[in-house]
């Protein structure tokens, strides 16, 4: 015993037997228990033991029930160990204060170190200050301050910087948080920015797991990707290990390629997929188009998407839009189904078409050859304001702006009407400059008394247009005419020709007024109006399919039939090109 350890003991002992035999029996009751520690006790013990200190002090009047220990000290609680270099220790209150170099362990890997701590054995609760460090296998949390309950295994951390929780490659830095130990379950609060090889996150609520490594954001939040891209949303879900990424409630994805915005968002970092749902939209800044619909999905490394869902796919560089229920498209390529329609604005009138199936491909993309292909299967019904026109399959080339009617195609402008087994239109920037009816070729033009009709039938029929506006029509081949001449007068009807010839070639003015006739060798009469023997007024296969022709856009879905009695003879002079199963191009005839 040091001489003052000896001097204090002899002072306490003239303040009162009492006290003198409390310091008595507590110095005795000291070896009692260290040789009691060494005994298996009972789960539910919550006694805190001091197993070690290299000096203890005892001063009842200045700190009452206080033991001071240092040097060395280890406490016991449980399965906890603590370790300081000092304390305050009340039996009584079982409970203590510990300073300098404060390190306790508890079983399953749990470590807190700080530079003091208040234990509180009662409750369990531990309060730990000042460079604050709890670790658990693979993972670590840095604070300032700390309340730790080793009963429940839930921590709390605030002030100072706030705290940074550490988990292999993630970190998280937020102003306060919570740690639910045993559930590896983290909640961090205010400034929260989470860090990661493939993302950063900032969000002022973020929900984590340790285990699963999965983090949810709430509130306004920002996710920034290793490849540039920065995703706003109010509700999402971060999965670190697959790098998948869930956002719910209206969000965007914004990146040097593509924009998307949709109520709820999928998107994958790893295999390149993403898709959205609800009111989404998707714009392409490489190609310069834009894709709507209720739901999209998209995967950037195959470079293939697909819509379903009120689809509107817009190309500005090309100046046309597809609409349709169901859309899978590439860079390259396009299948619509389901009610789709085309709309061309690359002119002043914007031209619609429809069909039951649309097909669109590119080829030799990024080059100057570029060049696409439409077809269009079944009830194909197109609409401008001048021109409109009805048929069952369609192909066009842009390559040499080239579109091919098939299947008892009819075409309509003004009061003129075309049909015939095939039509081949040519244009000039969406601009009609040739067209070829080729087999059963008709025109005909209803005249000013909307009861009688200029007719031309013919084997094959050229058309020739100015700026979009019709000059010259060539007939050539078995060429049948019905023309009704008008008085230049009042325009009243003069009379009706028949006439028959091997070709013909007609001249109209911009105005659409018939300027001259040429015919090789013809015979011909002319008949008054009211001596035309029946039959004469109507050339065989003559067929007015007013109640065809689509009115306007919206009237493009209507599906309506020419009845047996007007539809155009079998006799097929063209049928479109076929593909073998090998690729070769069969030509049936």
């Amino acid at each position: 015993m040091t001489n003052d350890f000896r001097s204090q003991f002899i002072e306490l002992l003239r303040h009162g037997t009492t006290l003198a035999a409390v310091l008595c029996l507590f110095a005795l009751c000291h070896p009692v228990e260290a040789f009691a520690q060494k005994k298996k006790r009972a789960a539910t013990d919550e006694k805190i033991y001091l197993d070690h200190a290299d000096e203890l002090q005892y001063n009842q009047m200045e700190m009452p029930g206080v033991q001071v220990v240092r040097g060395r000290v280890e406490f016991r609680y449980q399965d906890s160990r603590l370790n300081c270099d000092s304390a305050y220790f009340n039996q009584q209150q079982n409970s203590f204060r510990a300073f300098g170099h404060v390190k306790m362990r508890k079983s399953g890997g749990i470590t807190i170190t700080c530079d003091r701590a208040n234990y509180y054995g009662m409750s369990g609760m531990v309060e730990a200050r000042q460079n604050v460090v709890l670790t658990q296998p693979g993972r670590s949390l840095h604070c300032d301050s700390l309340d730790y309950n080793s009963n429940t295994d839930y921590a709390n951390y605030f002030g100072g910087n706030g705290g940074t929780l550490v988990d292999g490659k993630n970190k998280i830095v937020s102003r306060r948080g919570e740690y639910y130990l045993s559930q590896h379950e983290a909640n961090f609060f205010d400034d929260v920015v989470m860090t990661s090889p493939q993302y950063r996150i900032t969000t002022d609520n973020l929900f984590y797991n340790t285990q699963t490594e999965e983090a949810h954001v709430t509130g306004p939040s920002v996710i920034k990707t290793n490849k540039g891209e920065v995703i706003n949303t109010t509700d999402g879900y971060y999965y670190s290990r697959t790098d998948h990424m869930e956002l719910n409630g209206r969000s965007t994805i914004t990146s040097e390629e593509r924009d998307i915005v949709g109520d709820n968002l999928r998107y994958n970092n790893k295999t390149g997929d993403s898709e959205g749902h609800g009111d989404v939209k998707m714009v392409d800044k490489v190609n310069d188009r834009v894709i709507t619909g209720d739901n999209v999905f998209y995967n950037e490394k195959s470079r293939k998407g697909h819509g379903e869902g009120n689809v509107v796919y817009i190309d500005r560089k090309n100046k046309n839009s597809l609409k349709a229920q169901f859309v899978d498209y590439t860079d390259s390529a396009a299948v619509a189904t389901g009610s789709p329609l085309v709309k061309d604005f690359s002119q002043k009138d914007t031209l619609y078409m429809s069909s039951d199936t649309i097909r669109m491909k590119a080829f030799n993309l990024d080059t100057d050859s570029v060049y696409r292909k439409i077809h269009c299967y079944n009830n194909v019904r197109m609409y401008r304001r001048d021109l409109q026109a009805v048929w069952g399959l369609m192909i066009y080339n842009t390559k040499d702006s080239c579109m091919t009617m098939y299947q008892d195609p009819i075409v309509w402008s003004d009061d003129r009407q075309l049909f015939g087994d095939s039509i081949k239109a040519y244009t000039n920037d969406s601009t009609l400059r040739e067209a070829y009816v080729m087999g059963q070729a008709m025109s005909i033009e209803m005249a000013r008394d909307r009861e009688n009709y200029n007719q031309i039938s013919s084997r094959l029929m050229h058309a020739y247009f100015t700026d979009g506006k019709l000059r010259r029509t060539d007939a050539i081949g078995n060429v049948l005419s019905v023309f009704c001449p008008e008085d230049d007068k009042d325009s009243t009807l003069i009379g009706l020709i028949y006439m028959e010839t091997d070709t013909m070639r007609m001249f109209v003015t911009p105005t659409k007024q018939l300027d001259h006739i040429w015919s090789s060798k013809s015979e011909g009469t002319m008949y008054p109006m009211t001596q035309i023997p029946p039959g004469k007024d109507r050339l065989p296969g003559f067929a007015w399919f007013d109640y065809i022709r689509p009115l306007d856009p919206d009237d493009l879905y209507r599906r309506v039939g020419k009845g047996d009695n007007l539809k155009l003879m079998r006799q097929v002079a063209i049928r479109p090109p076929r593909q073998r199963i090998d690729g070769s191009r069969e030509d049936q005839r």
